[in-house]
C-alpha cells in the first residue's frame, strides 16, 4: 500500500476520522451541533500532541517528513476548516433543539421570509470564505514550512497568523456558552455571533502578524481547557440533554 502507517501519523489519522465522523453528525436530518463540537475537541486533542509525536521517531526519511506535513495539513482543512463551518451549516437550519430540523426558508429555526433568505444565503457565503481562509493558511504553512526544513533543523518558533487548530478552541467556548443560555436564559439566542467569530477567526488565518508557538506548559493549558470543556459538556447533556 503506499502511504505511512507507522505511529507517527496515528494521532493525524484519528483526528481526520474524528473530523469526518463529527461533520456527518452535524449535517444529518436533525443535526446535531454540539455533538459535533464534541469531535472538533477531540482532534484539537489529536493535532496538540502529533507533531511531538512524530518527531519521537529518529531517523526519519525525507519522504516521511514531507508527508508529514502534508497529512497533517489535509487532515487539518477537514478537523479545523469544514467542520466549524459544517456546525455553522446545522445552526442555521436548526431550532434552538437541534433535534428538531426546519424547512428550507428558516433561519436559526424561524421563519425569516424574503429578506431574511438572501441573509441566510450570506451567512452560508461566510462559511465558504471560511474554509478557503483555512485551506489558504495552509496551504501557505506547506510551501514556507517545506522551505525552512531545507535549511533549519530546529523546530519553528513562531506562526504567521492565526493557527487553525485554534479552532478547536474558540467555537467550542462559544458553543458551550450558547448551551448554557440554552438551559437558563432560552429568551437569548446569540447564534449569530458564531458567524461573526467565523470571519473574525477568517481573517486572523491569512493575517501576517506573528504570534509564538506556544511550548508544552502552553499546550498543556490548552488542553486542559479542552477538557473541562468536553468533561462540561458530557455533564450538561446527561443532566438536560441536547437544548
Amino acid at each position: 500500500m503506499i502511504g505511512f502507517y507507522n505511529y507517527t501519523v496515528v494521532l493525524t489519522y484519528l483526528s481526520l476520522i474524528s473530523a469526518s465522523t463529527g461533520i456527518f453528525v452535524s449535517l444529518s436530518d436533525k443535526g446535531h451541533p454540539y455533538i459535533g463540537i464534541m469531535f472538533l475537541l477531540f482532534s484539537g486533542l489529536c493535532d496538540a500532541f502529533d507533531g511531538k509525536v512524530a518527531r519521537t521517531k529518529v531517523n526519519r526519511a525525507p519522504e516521511e517528513k514531507k508527508f508529514g506535513i502534508q497529512i497533517d495539513s489535509l487532515s487539518d482543512i477537514i478537523a479545523f476548516g469544514v467542520l466549524p463551518a459544517a456546525i455553522g451549516a446545522t445552526l442555521l437550519r436548526v431550532q434552538k433543539n437541534p433535534h428538531d430540523a426546519v424547512e428550507t426558508g428558516y433561519i436559526f429555526g424561524k421563519d425569516v421570509g424574503t429578506w431574511g433568505k438572501i441573509f441566510a444565503g450570506f451567512l452560508f457565503a461566510v462559511l465558504g470564505l471560511y474554509i478557503l481562509a483555512a485551506l489558504i493558511r495552509l496551504a501557505y504553512f506547506n510551501v514556507t514550512e517545506e522551505a525552512r526544513q531545507e535549511t533549519e533543523t530546529s523546530c519553528r518558533k513562531e506562526y504567521v497568523g492565526l493557527p487553525v487548530t485554534s479552532s478547536a478552541l474558540i467555537f467550542p467556548s462559544f458553543m458551550l456558552v450558547r448551551y448554557i443560555l440554552s438551559i437558563y436564559c432560552k429568551q437569548i439566542d446569540i447564534t449569530l455571533i458564531y458567524f461573526i467569530l467565523l470571519v473574525a477567526t477568517g481573517i486572523g488565518f491569512i493575517s501576517p502578524f506573528k504570534m509564538k508557538k506556544p511550548g508544552m506548559k502552553g499546550i498543556l493549558i490548552m488542553v486542559g481547557i479542552g477538557l473541562a470543556e468536553f468533561i462540561t459538556f458530557l455533564v450538561l447533556f446527561r443532566l438536560h440533554g441536547q437544548q
